[in-house]
């Protein structure tokens, strides 16, 4: 039996540090996320950011903690079906919302009306 059959059955278990690290660029990307949402800019750049963002951990939650990173076929079957859903989810919900943000209830606040004046006898 070859040296190379022996290596070919081994699965990537990756290590503490390796797991720790992956953790850590998900709540910084989390985090970053967060902080975008209370920034105020266009709407369509970020949702953009948010979706890239939003890409980039699904695919470090595939590969790392899914154990895809070396199975390349997977991880890209994995992750293009989970981008078109989540474009196509975008495309269903957002018309609707924006139609509902003009149905809302407008509070005018009435100025304030002095009070009438006071007759001296």
């Amino acid at each position: 039996m070859s040296d190379h059959g022996a290596h070919a059955d081994e699965h990537f278990a990756g290590s503490n540090k390796l797991f720790i690290s992956i953790w850590v660029w998900l709540l910084v990307l989390t985090l970053l996320e967060i902080f975008l949402a209370y920034k105020p800019m266009e709407l369509h750049f970020m949702l953009t950011i948010l979706l890239g963002l939003s890409v980039i951990k699904a695919f470090l939650i595939m590969a790392y903690f899914m154990h895809l990173k070396f199975e390349r076929f997977s991880l890209i079957i994995t992750l293009i079906p989970a981008l078109v859903v989540c474009i196509l989810l975008l495309l269903v919900f957002f018309p609707d919302s924006f139609r509902s943000q003009g149905l809302r209830y407008q509070y005018k606040e009435q100025p304030p009306v002095a009070p009438p004046p006071v007759e001296e006898q």
